[in-house]
């Protein structure tokens, strides 16, 4: 029994790192996915003189709105398990931005989703749904996932599992979402591009490990 221990905490060390890069690439195929339905369904801008939804897009709204529960349960699935791969060397004051900022990011994402499902559902749907829902995803929800890649690149960094040019990658994902994330448009794709590279990195990492 002694001995099967280590043998225990080396497979745990091994697959979580795994475990985190394959969650955030199924993260970052169906954020995006979603994220581009959704901008060719709705219209930008809020005026009450435009439609709802664009003419014959509907069925790529609903898709979006499909997408997008999947999306969040595995960006949990990804934010578990990268903490549970730094374990107890984490910086407390990091790992709870970490933690707190991606927990807001799926509840504006799931509150937009649920806003732009009402779209679909009214009969005689207005610019408010619309514009709700490209306000709290583009403001609030990217502003909280500017924070989260600004928390993550800091404790890659900090732990020293990042090499210097990913973190300075997600500084710059970060800074430019941010700051300008609302008023530039489809830069909410900078983020499931960053998770995208984040994960195959891991990935790539956890092969090498013997």
């Amino acid at each position: 029994m002694t001995q099967g221990a280590p043998g225990k905490t080396r497979q745990k060390n091994l697959s979580t790192p795994k475990a985190a890069g394959l969650a955030g690439v199924v993260f970052a195929v169906l954020l995006a996915a979603a994220m581009v339905l959704a901008r060719m369904a709705l219209p930008e801008g809020a005026g009450g003189d435009q439609v709802a939804v664009a003419p014959g897009r509907q069925g790529q709204l609903r898709w979006a709105t499909e997408l997008v529960p999947f999306a969040g349960i595995a960006f949990l699935w990804f934010m578990g398990a990268l903490r549970e791969h730094t374990g107890d060397a984490e910086d407390r004051f990091i790992a709870t931005v970490f933690l707190g900022s991606g927990l807001v990011f799926v509840a504006c994402l799931f509150c937009a989703v649920a806003a732009a499902g009402t779209v679909l559902d009214a009969e005689d749907p207005t610019g408010f749904g619309r514009h709700f829902a490209y306000t709290l995803l583009t403001t609030y929800g990217m502003r909280m996932a500017a924070v989260f890649v600004l928390a993550t690149s800091t404790l890659g960094r900090k732990l020293g599992v990042f090499p210097r040019p990913l973190v300075m990658i997600g500084t710059l994902a970060g800074l430019l979402l941010l700051v300008v994330g609302s008023s530039l448009p489809w830069s909410e794709l900078v983020f499931p591009a960053w998770a995208m590279l984040l994960s195959l990195y891991i990935l790539r990492a956890a092969r090498r490990t013997p």
